[in-house]
């Protein structure tokens, strides 16, 4: 187990080295630059700007530089100082610009995630065992409604009940009173306030899918032989199914760890923007307007590394639950 987790953490190493140089390319494929966009914007508000002051002000922020030159410095300030550059947009270091919105960020999407997987789990076994019964009839369609409504579709409808029906608002992540204040029960009560429509938002979808897949997995696995052997010989039917198919059925569900990461985090933007959170989102989405690459860079190089963290969780966790599971076939 220790060499399959090792052989797992090299690769993920290998993989986000790679995924740094792919990103810093994309980012690069698009015509113009930050400065272009600058001298855009001031010649829109009238200021008159010559080629040449174009050309000296790309020069100061280092863009008339090869872009694989510009990524070395950007890779190497990374791994020895973990600097990761200077934001063009916000003329401030990237690392302060995100500041503790990344942090949010992950804290956000771990929640969603561990708050779905604990809800569609059990309602999944549940839909299973009772199969064609009211309850699983109404599981199923929650799920495909789940699954088919857009996140920032779901998020303005809960704005909208919760200021229309219920005359509060659930947008930001504090109330007027408690954005300045300092920790308190209170400030972290109303902050739980706050919090939960973006898990429900960014999780519905992932629950709906968790759910439809528990379900289909576990009708598969509770027909099996083994099972029914086992219930022949007298095994108490509880302790059968959290045994037997269970264990089995839930392997798929474990295994998308790193893809349902990818999709909240994907997500996340968007809903963030409607929500007024301080998630990286609409920092993200400005970066890209403005072709800020070191922020837009780092921003995406975060999103991919929570992607492969996520996978390589989901491996170990895999490699834990049925030992059969080893990469190459082997310890």
């Amino acid at each position: 187990m220790a060499k399959y987790a090792l052989r797992r953490f090299i690769t993920m190493v290998v993989m986000v080295v790679a995924l740094s140089l792919i990103v810093f390319v994309i980012l690069e494929l698009p015509p113009g630059d930050f400065a272009e966009r600058y001298v855009h914007d001031l010649r829109q508000s009238g200021a008159q700007v010559t080629s040449d002051q174009v050309d000296y002000y790309r020069h100061m922020l280092g863009l008339d530089r090869p872009w694989y030159e510009r990524y070395m410095t950007w890779a190497t300030n990374i791994v020895t100082r973990f600097d990761f550059g200077w934001s063009l947009t916000y003329r401030l270091p990237v690392t302060k610009v995100i500041g503790d919105r990344i942090w949010f960020t992950v804290i956000l999407s771990v929640v969603t995630i561990g708050a779905s997987y604990l809800i569609a789990i059990p309602l999944g076994i549940y839909s299973a065992i009772k199969q064609y019964s009211a309850g699983d009839y109404v599981l199923t369609v929650l799920g495909y409604l789940g699954m088919a409504t857009p996140a920032f579709l779901f998020a303005l409808l809960l704005l909208y009940v919760s200021t229309m029906y219920f005359g509060t608002s659930v947008g930001g992540l504090y109330s007027l009173e408690f954005q300045s204040a300092p920790w308190s029960w209170k400030k972290f009560l109303d902050l739980m306030r706050h919090i939960w429509p973006a898990v429900i938002v960014l999780g519905t979808s992932g629950a709906a899918s968790t759910l439809r897949t528990m379900r289909a997995t576990m009708l598969d696995e509770k027909n099996q032989l083994y099972v029914t052997v086992a219930r022949a010989k007298g095994v108490p039917e509880k302790k059968l199914i959290q045994k037997y198919p269970v264990r089995a059925a839930i392997n798929p569900i474990v295994s998308t760890i790193g893809w349902e990461l990818a999709t909240i985090v994907s997500g996340s933007p968007i809903t963030a923007t409607v929500l007024s959170l301080p998630d990286i989102g609409p920092i993200f989405l400005k970066s890209l307007t403005n072709q800020d690459i070191y922020l837009s860079g780092t921003i995406l190089l975060i999103y991919s590394v929570l992607t492969i963290v996520g996978t390589f969780i989901s491996d170990i966790l895999l490699a834990m639950l049925d030992p059969r599971i080893r990469y190459g076939g082997v310890e």
